[in-house]
């Protein structure tokens, strides 16, 4: 498994926009495709983005797409994502995770490792 470590999280007001990051160390990171869930309280954790193994490929939620951007530098074994037009509905720890299936998918049970999280507060 790879061990994965978020940051970049905070408090933003609506509209605005935070970049976060998920560090990754212990296997080789270029062999997973991966993926940012999100989790509000009370609420089921959701898929927000996620990423191929070499970034050829993304792929995103209906309600982010045009607003969020996930990218990838594999030689700093990072994942990225970007998020612009915040919304407070959008209040929730987000989590990076990693899954060694060829093409990542929108189901959190497939993926293998997942960091700790990070908390995104949007303030109305």
């Amino acid at each position: 498994q790879v061990q994965l470590v978020e940051s970049g999280g905070g408090l933003v007001q609506v509209g605005g926009s935070l970049r976060l990051s998920c560090a990754a160390s212990g296997r080789t990171f270029s062999a997973y495709a991966m993926g940012w869930f999100r989790q509000a309280p009370g609420k089921e954790r959701e898929f927000v983005s996620a990423i191929t193994r070499t970034g050829s490929s993304s792929y995103y939620r209906d309600s982010v797409k045009g607003r969020f951007t996930i990218s990838r530098d594999n030689a700093k074994n990072t994942v990225y994502l970007q998020m612009k037009s915040l919304k407070p509905e959008e209040t929730a720890v987000y989590f990076c995770a990693a899954t060694g299936l060829l093409a990542p998918t929108s189901n959190p049970r497939d993926y293998d490792s997942w960091g700790q999280g990070t908390q995104v507060t949007v303030s109305s």
